[in-house]
């Protein structure tokens, strides 16, 4: 890919971890991943697609989640995080920004993730109205260190590259 001058370009990270808890429903990527344990936290708790709303205001200079979506407020209460991220969508299209390609990596001991990536990649994809060859979804373990290892929690860790055209001015 070469880079057009015609355009500004912006990289951005996203982050996010979630402790695993009985009761709840583990949604990654905006997936119902079928198991015991699910995410716990204000809304959904989708830490995936947490993380990529983070990258995307990140690369965009426009805050970042909590801004957005502030865990104190009842409005954001077991909202599906796929709602949230298609606002931040609807957002960045209005200030002009385009997505070029998202690389993300969920970090999980358990449960294992191989057989949803191919359908959280097509969910974020369609969600942000991209090209599903511009998204990429990784799983990894932790090889048993820490909390993630221990299977307590699940992080995850996503790049974006955006892109603008420039404004010229006479």
């Amino acid at each position: 890919m070469s880079f057009d001058p015609q355009y500004e370009y912006r990289s951005g990270i996203g982050t996010d971890i979630h402790r695993l808890v009985e009761g709840r429903e583990l949604k990654l990527g905006g997936v119902i991943i079928p198991g015991p344990k699910g995410l716990l936290g204000h809304s959904d708790a989708d830490a995936l697609l947490h993380a990529v709303i983070d990258s995307l205001l990140g690369a965009s200079g426009m805050g970042d989640i909590g801004t957005f979506f502030p865990d104190h407020d009842p409005n954001w209460k077991d909202a599906d995080s796929r709602d949230l991220l298609l606002s931040i969508a609807k957002y960045l299209g209005d200030n002009r920004w385009e997505i070029v390609n998202l690389d993300a990596i969920v970090h999980a001991e358990q449960p294992r993730l191989e057989a949803f990536k191919m359908q959280m990649k097509r969910c974020i994809a369609s969600i942000l109205g991209i090209d599903f060859a511009n998204v990429n979804v990784k799983a990894k373990t932790n090889e048993g260190l820490g909390e993630i290892g221990a299977g307590l929690a699940i992080a995850t860790t996503v790049i974006v590259l955006l892109r603008r055209r420039i404004k010229r001015t006479l």
